[in-house]
């Protein structure tokens, strides 16, 4: 399905929508994420890190704040998605990864995208605040104290969190691990690791 949609077309949409480092950070972790457990579901890595990098592609343009299930983001991003002839199980997987639009997650493909897409960022964020800034000594126990810290990353739903987890129907610490073991390799480029001067 990524010869119908190939990266290279998703990377120029998704930068010539988002302008912010940080939203394009986090649409190149949940990429990450989502072509490290393609094949783990039979999927193919290109499609499934097409759809991680567009998931939101829109949200700079339609923020959403009334969270409407049928207007701007996700909405918005998905109509324009269907108009370029983006194939439409990308498109509900895109739709479910927002839970207030009401879209069903039946594929493989759209569990993983909402079990991954507050996950990949929290990871981030717990990285970012350690000594190293780096994902390389970052613990799976750590992610889970920090989880339960309400007052840290507080935009990231933790009903998701585990919601997704239950959906997949893995423990939260496998997922917890194989999101970072995904995120690793690519860590300067999502702002972490070493800092200079």
């Amino acid at each position: 399905m990524s010869d119908s949609f190939p990266r290279e077309r998703a990377w120029a949409l998704m930068t010539e929508w988002t302008a912010s480092p940080a939203l394009r950070a986090h649409m190149r972790a949940v990429e990450l994420a989502m072509r490290h457990f393609a094949p783990r579901y039979h999927g193919d890595v290109e499609w499934w890190g097409v759809v991680g990098l567009l998931h939101d592609y829109d949200y700079e343009r339609f923020p959403n704040d009334a969270r409407a299930a049928d207007a701007e983001h996700p909405t918005e991003g998905v109509r324009h998605l269907r108009s370029l002839g983006f194939p439409e199980e990308g498109c509900q997987a895109i739709l479910g990864h927002a839970e207030f639009t009401n879209t069903p997650r039946t594929t493989p493909l759209a569990r993983v995208l909402f079990a991954v897409d507050e996950l990949a960022g929290f990871v981030v964020a717990c990285a970012l605040v350690r000594p190293s800034r780096s994902l390389a000594d970052l613990e799976v126990s750590s992610v889970k104290k920090k989880l339960k810290d309400k007052g840290f990353a507080r935009g990231v739903s933790r009903e998701d969190v585990r919601k997704g987890a239950e959906e997949l129907g893995l423990p939260l610490e496998e997922i917890i691990a194989e999101v970072i073991v995904a995120l690793r390799p690519a860590e300067a480029e999502l702002g972490l690791g070493a800092t200079t001067g």
